[in-house]
Formats: C-alpha cells, sequence, structure tokens
C-alpha cells in the first residue's frame, strides 16, 4: 500500500506544472495534499478510481489540505474537533486537518501552521503543537495512525542545510524542534529517519536564492507513524526528481 504526501503550494498554480502526469506516474493508494490555497468549487481535479476529500480555509488563497483516495473509508473527520470538542476552535478554521478512518489504522493528512518571520506566531504555533499531540494520541488508543504532510519543523541538524545560521528562523526553533521530539516520544516514529538515519534528502527549497539548484534545502514533510506501525513499513522515500511546487512529494509504502 503506497501513501503519498505533497504540498503543492497552491493546487491550480502546481496543475499548470504537471501535476495531473506526477499525481499518475506515481499510482498511490493514497495521496495526501497540503497547502491546496483553494475554495469549493474553484478546481474539479478528479481521477478515475479515487475519491476526493478537501478541507478548504475560511482565508481565500490559504493553506487548506486534500487526499485523494483509491479505497473508501469508513469515516471522514475534517479538523480536530470531531475528537476533541469546541475547545480547539482557533484551530478550526485553516484547513489543516483531514483524517480518513479505515478498519486498521486512521490516516491524517496535516498542514503545520508556520511560525513566520520574526516567529510572530510561535505562540499560537506552540498551542496547536499541543492540540495536534492530543489529536493524535486519541486515534492512536483506538487503531495505530499514520500522519503526513507539511510539518514545518527541520527536526534536527541532518534535517537542514545550513543549521546553524537558522538556529533561531522558523521551522528550526528549539521551541518547534522539542515539540516534535515529544510527539516522537509518545509512540511514534519518524519513517524516513528511522530507515535513513544518516542520509540528508530534503523536501522543501526556498525559490529564494536558487536555493534548489544548489540544493541548500530542508526536510519539512514527513510520514509519521505509531512505533507499532513500524514492522510494516516496508520504504520510505522522498522524490527529489519531482518538481511543480517548493516542495516535492513524499513516499511511504506499507507492507
Amino acid at each position: 500500500m503506497k501513501f503519498i504526501s505533497w504540498n503543492v503550494n497552491g493546487l491550480r498554480a502546481c496543475v499548470g506544472k504537471d501535476f495531473e502526469k506526477s499525481f499518475l506516474a506515481l499510482d498511490a493508494d493514497f495521496f495526501c495534499l497540503q497547502e491546496t490555497k483553494m475554495q469549493a468549487g474553484q478546481l474539479d481535479l478528479q481521477f478515475v478510481g479515487y475519491k476526493s476529500y478537501w478541507n478548504y480555509a475560511e482565508k481565500k488563497g490559504y493553506s487548506g489540505t486534500a487526499i485523494y483516495a483509491k479505497h473508501e473509508p469508513q469515516n471522514v473527520m475534517y479538523g480536530m474537533r470531531p475528537i476533541l470538542g469546541d475547545d480547539v476552535d482557533e484551530h478550526e478554521h485553516e484547513g489543516r486537518v483531514i483524517t480518513l478512518e479505515y478498519e486498521d489504522f486512521f490516516l491524517t493528512t496535516v498542514y503545520v501552521p508556520n511560525a513566520q518571520d520574526g516567529l510572530r506566531r510561535l505562540d499560537y504555533r506552540m498551542r496547536w503543537e499541543d492540540d495536534f499531540l492530543r489529536y493524535i494520541k486519541a486515534l492512536d488508543e483506538k487503531k495505530p495512525v499514520i500522519f503526513c504532510g507539511d510539518l514545518n519543523v527541520a527536526h534536527e541538524e541532518i534535517d537542514l542545510k545550513n543549521p546553524k545560521t537558522n538556529r533561531r528562523n522558523a521551522g528550526f526553533t528549539d521551541e518547534e524542534r522539542g515539540k516534535f521530539s515529544t510527539l516522537l516520544s509518545n509512540g511514534f516514529a519518524d519513517t524516513f529517519r528511522t530507515l535513513h538515519p544518516e542520509e540528508q534528502t530534503f523536501s522543501w527549497w526556498s525559490y529564494r536564492f536558487r536555493a534548489r539548484e544548489k540544493n541548500a534545502g530542508w526536510r519539512i514533510d514527513y510520514f509519521v507513524v505509531s512505533e507499532r506501525l513500524m514492522p510494516k513499513v516496508e520504504s520510505a522515500a522522498i522524490h527529489t526528481d519531482i518538481f511543480g511546487s517548493d516542495h516535492c512529494p513524499v513516499e511511504l509504502v506499507l507492507k
């Protein structure tokens, strides 16, 4: 069973850059998207054999997630409110989470908020992290979880080209890295790093300074699974050869 996750940085723009060709070539059972930047009705993009699920941000041209799935889920949840209730209302306006429930697992796609320039949204990001961990743990108590997406954090120094100069930049603060460590310590595994402990491969490059050409990137796109699923993980890959966004797709294959 093959899973793909891709921050497309605007799906309508990505469609003009061979998105459909890449989608068909990757031929995944589940194709999770982040930062679709769309509203309902703006793009009717369907693929034979797939059903799609969308969570749109209230703000136009911002955030948003989607999942294309070959397999019909038992249940679909949008946002974290279905599990955590109204106390997470502040997180429910940007279309950042979709969860599909199957017999043997939950699949969640997530677009984690960016702390932004000057770390002006870091406090909010910390609240998000705490609530998302509560959400994922609640799912994990019922059955194993696979979650993927743009987590907006490079966890270790190996996960970005220039760790020293980015120490207090969004995505590489001690606070964000610490929250991800905490999440993993609660019974979850970073599939790519578990299988490739020494490999430095990136999934995002700034559009500035010819960063992708120089491979001055960050690994901020992940597949994370409940630790008890790791024996079923066959492979984890990063498709650096696929263009169309400032991110590239990441992949998980389960036995």
